[in-house]
């Protein structure tokens, strides 16, 4: 399979990719607790609209509605049994989304957790994640998807497990992992351990990085020590757009465009190559992200008291890595869930 996202790469040193799925696909009707993925079939239409929010704002890339499409996670809707059809018309709508944009635009196959621990402190096996991951990844490649896209991963067994599935697929694939809990993932990995990882493993993404988390600000720390690595992999940004709030019985993200554009430019002098949004982030933050990153040129990499300066405090004092010194730090917490 033709590479796409490597040739795209070759065009220029930094892509954007698409910003939220479940915030978007909220306002346009989808009840809490029900599946997105069922929304490819029922709801084609309004998959569609999504895709193109993104390539319509300047998205070069965009991930498909297929982040709950696992076996596991498609159980609770009585849908184990459809994981490999339900990717595969996702990434079908995304492909003809793609195809009739006019230009070049990277249709990644997403791919997020299975919502189960793995063993020996959960049940899931080695072998039962692979065979859940290829499955899923078998579907999104017959539908068209030019990348794989595993995201919102805390776990450094899932991800091996993931990596090993789209070998069998015979994908290119890029990874992410969730930093949300003092720097670390809720399985205590840390920027310095992912980078770690993703060297030893025998098939490797084409990139690497964060997505989701607490925040802007710490995600931007945590691609600091990324590159505080030497890593040679492209890394990869997707934060949201600032930081969750109740209000009106709804959850509403604080970040404005300006403060996305802030963040996006930050995110490529912070080593980002590959940058997006997370939760929250709608057609008007990919806007003013994309006109920021054409418009603006590269700066010196931030320290982090000037990122807390423009983004806001650090939802913890340190990384975890141990390397950086106290930061600004903001006075909340907030969970999250994938986009």
């Amino acid at each position: 399979m033709t590479n796409a996202l490597s040739k795209l790469l070759e065009t220029r040193d930094w892509l954007m990719a698409d910003g939220a799925t479940g915030t978007n696909l909220f306002n346009m009707g989808l009840s809490s607790g029900d599946a997105p993925e069922l929304w490819n079939e029922e709801h084609p239409d309004r998959i569609k609209k999504l895709y193109s929010f993104a390539v319509d704002n300047g998205s070069d890339i965009f991930l498909t509605n297929s982040f709950g499409g696992n076996a596991s996670r498609l159980k609770l809707h009585d849908a184990a049994h459809r994981a490999r059809e339900l990717s595969r018309i996702s990434a079908e709508l995304g492909r003809d989304v793609a195809d009739a944009s006019g230009r070049t635009v990277v249709v990644a196959g997403s791919v997020g957790p299975t919502g189960d621990i793995m063993q020996p402190v959960g049940t899931l096996s080695h072998a039962d994640a692979v065979e859940i991951f290829h499955e899923q990844a078998e579907g999104l490649k017959e539908g068209g998807a030019d990348v794989l896209w595993l995201e919102t991963i805390s776990a450094p067994e899932e991800y091996k497990a993931a990596a090993e599935a789209f070998a069998l697929a015979d994908m290119p694939w890029v990874g992410t992992m969730s930093f949300d809990t003092a720097g670390r993932t809720m399985m205590g990995v840390t920027s310095a351990d992912m980078v770690k990882m993703v060297d030893d493993i025998p098939n490797a993404p084409l990139g690497f990085g964060a997505n989701c988390g607490t925040g802007s600000s710490d995600l931007l720390r945590t691609v600091l020590g990324f590159s505080a690595q030497g890593t040679e992999k492209l890394i990869v940004a997707k934060g949201n757009a600032g930081i969750p709030k109740y209000h009106d019985g709804h959850i509403h993200y604080d970040g404005t465009p300006e403060l996305m554009g802030d963040y996006a430019v930050m995110a490529r002098d912070c080593g980002a190559t590959i940058i997006g949004g997370c939760c929250g982030t709608m057609p008007e933050h990919l806007n003013a992200m994309r006109k920021a990153l054409e418009t603006r040129p590269r700066g010196e990499r931030p320290t982090l008291e000037q990122i807390a300066e423009k983004l806001g405090g650090f939802s913890s004092a340190t990384d975890g890595t141990g390397d950086d010194a106290a930061a600004p730090k903001r006075e909340r917490r907030g969970r999250r869930r994938a986009s």
